[in-house]
């Protein structure tokens, strides 16, 4: 009987370097012979990648929030069903930029969003499909628009005031307050190295927790 994978995500703001934590969290699951697979959202499939760049795009035309949020779920159906679920039930442990605390933080936050709409959504597309662990990379909003803005043009999302963002990173802390068991909090604005090999800590504790 394969055991299930566990379900690993990684939240936060612009710039808090979770492209670069993902990939060495993988590695150090890697050393512990552990089969794990790297997504994203909005994004996973090559679907709902197409979702992604109508998210993204920078556009004249004013996006309505009910629209960014039924796309961000449009997407998020076609990921977890033809992808994070079977990796899942397969025993692979998925990591994935984002989920839906990122639902909750930009669209909620951010946008305004009721959480009684979103979650509503939450049920009817995930069921009962939530991470076993979530990792927040938290730093001051400013320290993460000046990393966003070294790394070229701003998307649609990043092109938002200060003011947007710091809701988005109150929200985060307030759900991770709720529930400190299920997230943890790393000081993004920490050296590469400290951040690097806390996360490498998490990715050893997850998996001694198991045995």
């Amino acid at each position: 009987m394969t055991v299930r994978g566990r379900f690993i995500t990684f939240e936060g703001t612009e710039g808090v370097g979770k492209s670069t934590q993902i990939a060495n969290a993988a590695d150090t699951l890697k050393k512990l012979d552990i089969d794990c697979i790297v997504t994203r959202e909005p994004g996973g499939t090559p679907m709902a990648e197409a979702i992604r760049e109508l998210l993204l795009a920078p556009r004249d035309e004013p996006v309505n929030e009910l629209t960014e949020l039924l796309l961000m779920f449009a997407a998020r159906a076609q990921h977890l069903h033809t992808y994070i679920c079977p990796a899942l039930e397969q025993g692979q442990w998925v990591l994935c930029d984002r989920f839906t605390d990122a639902t909750f933080a930009y669209q909620g936050g951010g946008r305004g969003v009721s959480s009684e709409r979103i979650a509503l959504l939450e049920n009817l597309v995930q069921g009962d499909v939530r991470p076993d662990h979530v990792v927040l990379l938290d730093a001051p909003v400013e320290t993460g628009m000046v990393r966003a803005r070294q790394r070229g043009a701003l998307d649609r999302f990043e092109q938002e005031t200060v003011s947007f963002f710091q809701r988005i990173r109150d929200t985060y802390l307030a759900r991770a307050a709720v529930e400190p068991s299920r997230y943890n909090i790393v000081d993004a604005s920490a050296s590469l190295d400290q951040v690097s090999r806390r996360v490498s800590e998490l990715m050893c504790k997850f998996q001694s927790d198991l045995l």
